[in-house]
């Protein structure tokens, strides 16, 4: 395959999509786009990442900002823990490192929040060092163009798909051969329904060859989906509503909510509506990755709750100032 390179930066040339963090070195806005799209597709991150690069135009501007704040730009992305440990770092490149990034894929990936993907994506997108970046895109090219029958999501297994990689990339122009081959397993190498007729790349194919695309990339599967079971209160009083902030190191951590009580079972958790006379309401079904979260939101007059710790009154027209999770505007949205 050693005109694969080639062949892949021709066709990327020929048809990849134009993105704002696409043909710039600044390792901030690399690095913000490539934390946003962890977990997300690009047309869902794009309006985010303009959203936050217009309100945190540079490292220095998210570093003095506050948790709070940043949480509330990062509203509606999900998995939160990303967000604040954007905040942390920035605060590390500007205090530690005077605001300048580390400049290698080693240093890089000491920074907190950045994993391999993300250090190589900054190290070769910013700084042209030839280290390959492996994203889900990336490991379902590989093992397609490879038909190699191991899980992807065993880690015992990424060494293998690593060095594969780092065999193929072009030493360089390193920047846009990743970019190449993660635009590739998007556009063209797709989880499903390849048109493989008209690929570029069919003829080193070896899953094409062998009549195994649809298998690969293999996975084993993953854990059972937790079932979990919420009451949210809600708390009213002279106008304003009663909200908390998660501290427990669970979902949603730091991002505020209505008071809540979750329950061990289905079970009880239908028979406390039933006891407050409000089983008529409609439960609201949240899925995460492995949990799946059931929860009713009913009107609350325990005042006791509100001398806890982490609560706080609010007027219902500063809700929008808070950064609520997603949980939270589904409810909102049913009442608007």
């Amino acid at each position: 395959m050693t005109n694969l390179p080639n062949e892949l930066i021709s066709w990327y040339q020929d048809v990849k999509r134009d993105l704002p963090w696409r043909n710039n070195s600044n390792p901030y806005f690399v690095w913000i786009s490539e934390i946003i799209l962890q977990q997300t597709r690009v047309d869902q991150g794009l309006p985010y990442y303009i959203k936050f690069i217009e309100r945190y135009p540079n490292v220095q501007e998210l570093a003095n900002s506050t948790e709070q704040d940043v949480l509330s730009n990062w509203q509606g992305l999900g998995y939160y823990s990303r967000a604040r440990n954007l905040h942390e770092t920035a605060k590390v490149i500007c205090y530690k490192f005077n605001g300048v990034f580390p400049d290698t894929y080693s240093e890089l990936l000491k920074l907190k929040g950045v994993g391999k993907y993300t250090a190589a994506a900054i190290a070769s997108f910013c700084f042209d060092e030839p280290v390959a970046v492996l994203d889900g895109n990336v490991f379902r090219v590989l093992s397609r163009l490879y038909d190699i029958d191991l899980p992807i999501n065993v880690s015992m297994n990424h060494k293998i798909f690593e060095s594969l990689a780092n065999e193929l990339i072009d030493k360089i122009r390193p920047a846009t051969y990743n970019q190449a081959i993660m635009e590739f397993g998007a556009l063209q190498c797709k989880p499903s329904s390849p048109n493989c007729e008209i690929c570029p790349l069919r003829i080193h194919c070896l899953s094409f060859k062998n009549n195994t695309v649809k298998l690969r990339p293999l996975k084993i599967k993953t854990q059972k989906i937790k079932e979990r079971y919420f009451i949210y209160w809600i708390i009213e009083k002279n106008g304003s509503i009663l909200l908390r902030q998660r501290q427990d190191n669970d979902v949603w951590k730091k991002m505020f909510e209505f008071p809540m009580t979750e329950f061990e079972s289905k079970q009880i958790w239908e028979s406390m509506a039933i006891e407050k006379n409000q089983c008529e309401i409609k439960p609201i079904t949240h899925i995460l990755s492995h949990q799946r979260i059931q929860a009713r939101f009913l009107k609350g007059s325990n005042e006791d709750i509100a001398n806890n710790e982490n609560m706080e009154w609010v007027k219902w027209e500063n809700l929008s100032d808070y950064p609520l999770h997603r949980l939270m505007t589904k409810h909102l949205d049913t009442i608007e």
